[in-house]
């Protein structure tokens, strides 16, 4: 995978990064158009996440040398982003907000055509890419649900395309974005792949166990293929699998696929468990979130983003 070359040296030799965003944005702007609901809010999101991506790649690139002859349509359509992208951190990497366009073009119960239409763009992205990784782009996509017919959730993994960035994105989701129990599960384990401790050196453990009813499958955008839950999700949310891949904690689209379900699934909150309810205490979870946090900023630091943790509101119809 993209994100386990070492420092995306790979990635930063080419110009993939201001190429597929160009095209992302592009045509994320022709489904806005033909998407019935208003899509104000996610064109303004992305816009933003795409341009603080660039402004911490290697090469930086500007939102003027992404867009070129769209630079001033789209800044006048959507000041906000140009205008906070250098001082302010996005909630979610872009290919998140790709997946809800998609998602309300298409319909929740359409899973096929959701799919389809992912696989379409990134055939397209890699198509004449000077680098075989991947670059803002998910590699796979998952789908929940509280129990079988109900409604779908969606969640892609992260578009990232180097350990920093991803590093980045996961910290904040954990923080800001992701719901409350796929977050604590996470930060059991993030930054450092093992469980964090308290100062006596005992673990903390923010793992859930998910409802029997709940259904979570993964497919990958490259092939189409079903794939098993690698084994640190099967880790997290206690998922069955015969996987021995560890992927880094918060990078696959389990986290935010489950997060969706969580947030708009009371019912189905209510009847997750946590797997030792005795090492997640309010104490635990502020060590394990300070932990998260620390992290962040020594990653801000290290890409020279020198602005602070604000995160950018997307601006609304």
């Amino acid at each position: 995978m993209a994100d386990e070359m070492q420092n995306g040296q790979e990635f930063l030799e080419s110009d993939d990064f201001r190429r597929n965003a160009a095209i992302i944005i592009t045509e994320m702007l022709n489904v806005s158009n033909n998407t019935p609901e208003n899509t104000t809010e996610l064109m303004d999101e992305i816009l933003h996440s795409i341009f603080f991506l660039g402004t911490i790649n290697k090469p930086a690139y500007t939102p003027e040398q992404i867009l070129g002859d769209k630079f001033a349509e789209l800044k006048a359509l959507y000041p906000n982003p140009f205008d906070c992208y250098f001082s302010q951190l996005p909630r979610r990497s872009p290919f998140s907000c790709v997946l809800d366009m998609i998602v309300r073009l298409r319909g929740h119960e359409n899973e096929e055509d959701i799919k389809a239409t992912l696989q379409e763009l990134i055939l397209y992205l890699r198509e004449d890419a000077q680098s075989e990784q991947k670059c803002l782009f998910s590699s796979v996509i998952c789908i929940s649900q509280a129990d079988q017919g109900t409604v779908k959730h969606y969640g892609v993994s992260m578009s990232t395309s180097n350990k920093d960035a991803r590093g980045i994105m996961v910290a904040v989701s954990c923080c800001h974005e992701w719901d409350e129990y796929v977050a604590g599960a996470v930060m059991t384990y993030f930054p450092n792949r093992k469980k964090n401790k308290r100062k006596d050196k005992t673990e903390i453990d923010g793992t859930i166990k998910l409802p029997r009813s709940v259904m979570c499958r993964a497919f990958s955008l490259l092939n189409g293929e079903e794939m098993l839950p690698c084994k640190s999700c099967a880790t997290l949310f206690s998922l069955e699998t015969t996987e021995n891949q560890v992927w880094p904690y918060g990078n696959c689209a389990e986290p935010e696929c489950l997060s969706n379900l969580f947030k708009n699934e009371a019912q189905v909150k209510d009847k997750v468990n946590l797997q030792k309810p005795e090492s997640w205490t309010a104490k635990d979870k502020e060590i394990a979130k300070k932990m998260v946090l620390t992290s962040l900023k020594n990653s801000l630091k290290k890409v020279k983003f020198n602005q602070g943790m604000v995160l950018y509101t997307p601006q609304q119809a």
